[in-house]
């Protein structure tokens, strides 16, 4: 798998890909991506701009971020729910 491409890189592709001086094709070869590739960023470049409905960037990035914090709480509570049955039933057992 190619390394990832950089912001600028991405942008500067897509501008010229607008500018409809070549097929798409033409400029992902010359650029040395795919075609796919930059048809996927020009799609991400008109949500993150507003002119298609979707998930910008920043909001991927949140949503990623928001559910990696969902799982680490939810087993910091499974724990905390074994560790209170585990001294509940000790408590119960002791006396």
């Amino acid at each position: 798998m190619p390394a990832p491409k950089d912001p600028e890189f991405r942008r500067r592709a897509v501008e010229l890909a607008r500018l409809r001086e070549k097929p798409i094709a033409q400029i992902a070869k010359d650029l040395g991506i795919a075609e796919s590739g930059l048809r996927r960023w020009m799609a991400q470049a008109d949500i993150d701009e507003g002119h298609k409905p979707g998930l910008s960037i920043d909001e991927r990035a949140e949503l990623v971020r928001l559910r990696r914090e969902n799982r680490t709480q939810a087993m910091e509570i499974e724990i905390l729910k074994r560790a209170s049955a585990y001294f509940a039933r000790e408590n119960v057992l002791s006396k």
